[in-house]
Order: structure tokens, then C-alpha cells, then sequence
């Protein structure tokens, strides 16, 4: 089956893609992005407004001591102001008018032996779509540096600029020049903290002996830079979209194929296939999770030690949490559903459950509404439907009772879901001037607190699992401890559920003016599953469950195929 033809045309201006029939994504999105970053800075302070950004690329690498060099990804960063696909670039944007300069890295003739025809300067502009292209060399760096920054009609010392400088020449320069009070000019370099992973994004590095380094600020842009990154643009959006409906598309692929006496490795091959062959997309946002049976309770299944190595039995329940990206933007979605193509009795009880929470989600979600709220009302759906089982005995507490004693991170441990975008779990969830991390049961996992926006892009992945060990924890908590939570627990009916796994159900969602619009096209409702395992056509040709926002689940640009079928 061909990818969908889901971009318009951009034969009249420069535009990334993998080649015919894949998706055009116009080098105007990066102009857009860096214009949205100058305009924040404008708007942050004046004295931001004659500043220079200055941001270096991800760099190449080797694996180890060998000089085998990993498929590169570009820094994300740097990706959202540039595009830059290479490694061991430089890049700066003149704030106050918008100028963007690329410093290309100068390659040895060797180079074009091994990895091809070396671009030219020129090529380079051509290629990104900016003002100008000069060597990373470090002299070519510094040189251009000084002249943004006397071109930011801001002062700089002489010998900044190849002279000597002098003591009233400093005190004229820290005045702005005029004998007016004015800011010094600033280079601002990237430098944070990412929240989900609290790894330090280092600065760009330059010579000790800089004579820039009076200029040199990294307090500002990290912040203002990840918060332009959480609302997306409308070209960002629409590529979004792109990547989860393919994404979306390669699991409907995969569910169809999926048969008890397989490995979970060959489901993820199955994933892979669909998005490299029909869409031309290289890379997953994250390590393929195929968890089948008890594995499917092991939230981050299929690392290094676990890799998706399991054979898939009869009556397992599959969770596949899988994403492809395309230039860099990203998906992740997750579906669960039964081996055997007919869901259980306690299967559909526990998918259901799940489900309900999406619906529970998806009734609320809107600008305005804190995400935090969201989650709570997830954890009571799914707490409902624990009840209904028998596993969790309510006693005289209600549904909203047991959620505020955090019972519902028993079975959901982790947040209902996080920003994404050009990094899986996306910039932006803990920024300054939004509400902090709470420290609770379940609530400490989620990857943001934030009041939704419009045009904030989320995913919405409530689910519920069985984790021995969390499970051992509740149960053996006493009535008088601070939780008390083994009283609302009947372990008569969870013992059934020990070797269960878990179900997830992951959807890539933007939050729109009056509520919001799911990207994610995946077979969803038990109805929906189970026509797909009985090979099916997929998507379908009438939405059944319009609750769940799949706006563009019947849309004619998204092809269809036979459930039992091969790529057409």
C-alpha cells in the first residue's frame, strides 16, 4: 500500500521529503520557528532584542572505540531552528532582524571518497533555505560573532574585533556606546535542564581565550526556546499528523499479522517494514515495545536486556507501543489487543476499562483545563471498571474518594501522557511560571501539570497493569498505615490477573480552540480489534465511535488495505 498522499505540493519553494510519493515538508517551517523564537526573545526583555543565538548541532560520533559511526539524529534544538540533517554543525540567528547563518563543517577531500560529493557553501544555503553559510572554523566563528554584534547597534571592545581595547573603551561599551544606558549585546548559548530526563544540555563550546566571552549569556534562551516548542505551528502540526497517521496505518498493519507461535520481535519488524517502505521513515522516536502476556506489565519492555523476545501464546495480551518520526517530528502510539483475535472475558473487562478512560479524557480536554485534572479522571475510570470486576472493593469510599488516596497508581503507575514533538516526551512540561512537579503516587510521573493551550500537542495513554511488586506493596499496606490501601483490594479475584500484563492504549493528540482532535487512526474500540484480526479492510468507510475525535478516520487521502492482505 502507497503512504498517503496527505501534504500539499511545494514544487514553487524548498522542501524536505524521501522522494516521490512521501511527505514534503517545506524549509519554511524552520524560518517560521526561528521567527516565533526572535519574537519571544523581543518580548521577553529589551535587552534580548540585539542579541545573537548561537547553537551548535548534535555531533558525530563512533560506537565505543571503533570507528563504526551510529546512524546520526540531529539535535533537537538545533533541528527546530534549521532542519539540519548532517552532524558537526554551528548555527546563529541575528534577533534583531531575523538573519540566519549556517557554519557548515570544512570537509577534507578524503570525505567525498567514502561519504560523497562535498557541498559548497552555496549548496548548503540552497539546501537549508538560509541567509548565509560559512565555515565552522573557529576564527570564521568569532569574526562573524563581533560583526552580528556590532550589526546589533550594540558596542563591542576592540579587541573583540582584532585590537587592543582599553579601560574607557569598556566603560563607553557597558554604556551601549552612546553615553546612554544601554544592555550589552548578548550571544546567547543554550544551556538547561531537561525535566524528563534531568540531563544538562552543555553550552556550545569556545576557546578560553574568547574575547566574545564578556557577551556570552546562557540564563535565557533555554526556557524561552523549549516554551516556543510546546505550542506547534501549523506546518508542525500537519506533520504531526502525517507521522501519527502513518504510524497509526503501520499498526493496524501489524495487529492484522500478528499470530499466536510468533516472536514479539517479528511483530516489531512488521512495524518497521510498513513505515520504512510506505513512507520512507527511517527512524522510530523510541525503543520498540512488543510486550505479549506478563511482558505487557513491564512498562519500558524491550531494552537491551529484554529484547521483545518472547513467543506469543495463545492467550496473551499484546501491547505494542510503537512511533515512527519523519524529519525529526515523531509519533507514539500504543494499541493492545488479544493474540488469539477474540478478546476474553477479563480482557474485554480490562480493555474497556481502559477505554473508557480515553472517552473520559477526550469529553474534557480543551484549553483551560488542567492536566492533572485528566489524569485523575482516567485513574477513576479505570477504577470503575476494577470495581465492576471485583478486583478493587470500594467499601464506603467513592470512585473520586480512592482516587485522592492515589489507589488508582497501583494499577497506573506512570502520567496519562506528555508533550511530543520533535523528542518523544517533548520540551516544556516544567518550564518556570507553570505549576511544579506534585509529589504523589502516580501524580509524580506525570511529565507535566500544565493548564492546556491550544496547539499544544499531547498524548493521552491511559492504562492499567498488573507489577507484582507494586501490587505486593498495596496489599500489604494495614489500615492504619498512611495509604490503607489492601482493605479495597479483594486479592481472591487479582491473584487471576498476576500473569495478565497490562493494556495501554496511546493516542498522539492537538489541542484545538474548543477541545480537540485526535491524530491517531489505530483500530480502538473491541469491535474495531476484532475485525481487524478476522483481516478486515482498515480504516473503515463510517466512524463508530466518534467520542474518541479520530476526525480523519474515514478521510479519503488515508488508503485502505485488507486486514490479511500485503502492501499494495
Amino acid at each position: 500500500m502507497a503512504a498517503p498522499a496527505l501534504a500539499a505540493t511545494f514544487d514553487d519553494e524548498p522542501y524536505y521529503s524521501m522522494g516521490p510519493s512521501t511527505y514534503k515538508v517545506p524549509l519554511r517551517m524552520y524560518a517560521a520557528n526561528r521567527a516565533k523564537l526572535v519574537s519571544a526573545l523581543k518580548e521577553k526583555s529589551p535587552s534580548l532584542a540585539n542579541s545573537i543565538v548561537f547553537l551548535r548541532s548534535g555531533a558525530s560520533a563512533t560506537r565505543d572505540a571503533t570507528d563504526h559511526e551510529p546512524l546520526f539524529r540531529q539535535e533537537s534544538y538545533f533541528h527546530y531552528l534549521f532542519g539540519v540533517r548532517e552532524p558537526d554543525f554551528a548555527g546563529a540567528v541575528e534577533v534583531s532582524t531575523g538573519r540566519a547563518v549556517l557554519f557548515a563543517p570544512n570537509l577534507p577531500e578524503d570525505y567525498a571518497t567514502v561519504m560523497g560529493k562535498i557541498r559548497t557553501r552555496d549548496e548548503w544555503r540552497e539546501l537549508y533555505g538560509v541567509d548565509d553559510v560559512m565555515w565552522d572554523e573557529e576564527d570564521v566563528v568569532e569574526e562573524w560573532l563581533a560583526g552580528a554584534l556590532k550589526r546589533g547597534d550594540s558596542s563591542l571592545p576592540e579587541k573583540a574585533a582584532g585590537g587592543t581595547g582599553s579601560d574607557s573603551d569598556e566603560a563607553e561599551e557597558k554604556k551601549g556606546g552612546t553615553g546612554e544606558d544601554a544592555p550589552l549585546a548578548k550571544i546567547l548559548l543554550l544551556r538547561g535542564i531537561n525535566t524528563d530526563s534531568g540531563k544538562t544540555i552543555e553550552q556550545p563550546k569556545f576557546r578560553n581565550e574568547c574575547p566574545l566571552s564578556s557577551h556570552f549569556e546562557n540564563d535565557s534562551l533555554h526556557d524561552i526556546i523549549a516554551e516556543c516548542r510546546v505550542v506547534k505551528s501549523p506546518l508542525e502540526l500537519s506533520l504531526l499528523r502525517h507521522a501519527t497517521e502513518l504510524t497509526s496505518l503501520a499498526h493496524a498493519y501489524t495487529i492484522a499479522r500478528t499470530k499466536p507461535g510468533m516472536m514479539e520481535y517479528q511483530s516489531e519488524s512488521l512495524f518497521r517494514h510498513y513505515c520504512y517502505y510506505s513512507a520512507g521513515m527511517r527512524h522510530l522516536g523510541y525503543t520498540a515495545i512488543c510486550g505479549c502476556g506478563p511482558n505487557g506489565a513491564v512498562l519500558h519492555y524491550g531494552h537491551a536486556g529484554a529484547p521483545n523476545d518472547r513467543q506469543i501464546q495463545e492467550g496473551d495480551m499484546c501491547l505494542f507501543d510503537l512511533g515512527a518520526e519523519y524529519c525529526c517530528y515523531g509519533s507514539d502510539v500504543t494499541c493492545s489487543f488479544p493474540a488469539s483475535g477474540t478478546f476474553t472475558d477479563d480482557q474485554r473487562a480490562i480493555y474497556t476499562g481502559v477505554l473508557n478512560a480515553q472517552r473520559a479524557v477526550y469529553s474534557m480536554l480543551k484549553p483551560g483545563v488542567s492536566w492533572v485534572d485528566c489524569h485523575k479522571a482516567a485513574e477513576a475510570a479505570i477504577l470503575r471498571s476494577l470495581v465492576e470486576i471485583g478486583i478493587v472493593v470500594s467499601g464506603d469510599k467513592t470512585i473520586e474518594e480512592l482516587v485522592e488516596m492515589r489507589l488508582g497508581a497501583v494499577f497506573m503507575p506512570h502520567g496519562l501522557g506528555h508533550f511530543i514533538g520533535i523528542d518523544t516526551h517533548d520540551v516544556g512540561g516544567y518550564l518556570p511560571g507553570h505549576p511544579p512537579r506534585i509529589v504523589r503516587p502516580g501524580l509524580k510521573s506525570l511529565r507535566t501539570s500544565r493548564v492546556l493551550w491550544e496547539g499544544m500537542t499531547i498524548t493521552v495513554e491511559p492504562g492499567c497493569y498488573f507489577i507484582d511488586h507494586l501490587l505486593n506493596g498495596a496489599l500489604s499496606s494495614t489500615e492504619d498505615s498512611p495509604e490503607g490501601l489492601a482493605q479495597y483490594l479483594d486479592n481472591s479475584i487479582l491473584s487471576r490477573f498476576r500473569s495478565f500484563g497490562g493494556v495501554r492504549l496511546e493516542d498522539v493528540v492537538a489541542v484545538t480552540s474548543n477541545g480537540c482532535v485526535n491524530y491517531t487512526l489505530c483500530p480502538r474500540t473491541i469491535d474495531e480489534v476484532e475485525h481487524v484480526k478476522r483481516g478486515g479492510k482498515w480504516p473503515p468507510k463510517k466512524d463508530e465511535a466518534l467520542e474518541l475525535r479520530r476526525e480523519r478516520l474515514c478521510h479519503h487521502a488515508v488508503g485502505r488495505f485488507s486486514g490479511g492482505g500485503s502492501l499494495e
